[in-house]
C-alpha cells in the first residue's frame, strides 16, 4: 500500500510539473485519433490504406519526446497512462452522449425535418465501436512505451545535449514508435473489421510512419526550443529533483 501511494504521489508531482498547455495537448490528440480513427481515407491505391487517425496521432509522439528529454522514458510513460485513462473517461462520456434522445444539428434534410439514419450514424461515432477504442487504446499503449525506450536508447549514443542528438532520438524513436502503433491497431482491428489484407496493413504501418515522421522532422526545432526553454527556466526542477 506505502508503494501505491508513493507512486501515486509521484504522478501527482509529474503532473504538477508539466505545463499544462501539453498535458491538454496530449490528451486532446488521443481522443481527436479516436474519433477519427473511424473514417478510412478513399481513393489510395489498392495497396495502401490509411484512417484518419494519422492527422493528429503525430501530436501525442512529438509530445512523448519533449518529456523524454526533460523527465526520462519512466515519466513519460506515466503521462501516457494518465492520458489514456481520461481518454476512455471522455469515451465513456460520449457514449452516454449518443445515448441521449434528441437530433443532432447535422442530421436535418433539405425540408427542415430530421433524418433517423443521419441521426443515427452520428450517434455511433461517438458511440465508438469497441473494437476500434480497444485497439487504439491498446496500439498507443504499446507505441508510446516503446518510443519512449528507443528515444532514450538512441539518446545515449551522443554525448553532447545538442539539436543534432534531439533531432536524431526523436527521429528515429518516432518512426519506429509510429510503425509499431500502425502495426498494432492494423492487425487488430483494420484486418478484421475494415477488410484491409495483410499487405494493406504492413504498407501502411510503413507509409503511415513516414508520413506522420514528417511532421516530427518539421516540427523538431520548435520541439527543441521548448526542451531548451524548459532547462532554462528549471520547469519540472521539483519532479527532477526527488525522482530523476
Amino acid at each position: 500500500m506505502a508503494s501505491i501511494k508513493a507512486r501515486v504521489r509521484e504522478i501527482f508531482t509529474l503532473l504538477h510539473s508539466i505545463p499544462s498547455w501539453l498535458l491538454a495537448f496530449f490528451v486532446a490528440s488521443l481522443i481527436a485519433m479516436n474519433l477519427l480513427a473511424n473514417k478510412s481515407i478513399n481513393g489510395l491505391p489498392s495497396w495502401l490504406a490509411l484512417d484518419s487517425g494519422f492527422i493528429f496521432s503525430w501530436v501525442a509522439f512529438a509530445v512523448m519526446d519533449i518529456i523524454v528529454k526533460r523527465f526520462g522514458a519512466k515519466a513519460a510513460n506515466m503521462v501516457s497512462f494518465v492520458s489514456i485513462a481520461l481518454n476512455l473517461f471522455v469515451v465513456l462520456l460520449f457514449f452516454a452522449a449518443s445515448k441521449i434522445p434528441g437530433d443532432w444539428s447535422t442530421c436535418y434534410g433539405a425540408d427542415g425535418n430530421p433524418v433517423p439514419e443521419l441521426n443515427e450514424a452520428v450517434n455511433s461515432i461517438f458511440c465508438g465501436s469497441w473494437f476500434v477504442v480497444f485497439g487504439s487504446t491498446l496500439a498507443i499503449v504499446i507505441s508510446t512505451v516503446f518510443n519512449n525506450f528507443m528515444n532514450v536508447t538512441v539518446g545515449k549514443l551522443f554525448e553532447k545535449n545538442s539539436f543534432k542528438a534531439y533531432a536524431a532520438r526523436s527521429i528515429i524513436s518516432t518512426f519506429l514508435g509510429q510503425f509499431v502503433d500502425n502495426m498494432v491497431f492494423a492487425f487488430v482491428v483494420s484486418i478484421h473489421f475494415f477488410g484491409w489484407t495483410p499487405v494493406q496493413a504492413i504498407t501502411c504501418s510503413i507509409t503511415g510512419g513516414i508520413a506522420e515522421l514528417l511532421f516530427e522532422v518539421i516540427l523538431s526545432p520548435l520541439c527543441y526550443k521548448v526542451v531548451l526553454a524548459w532547462e532554462r527556466d528549471d520547469v519540472g526542477k521539483e519532479y527532477i529533483d526527488k525522482y530523476c
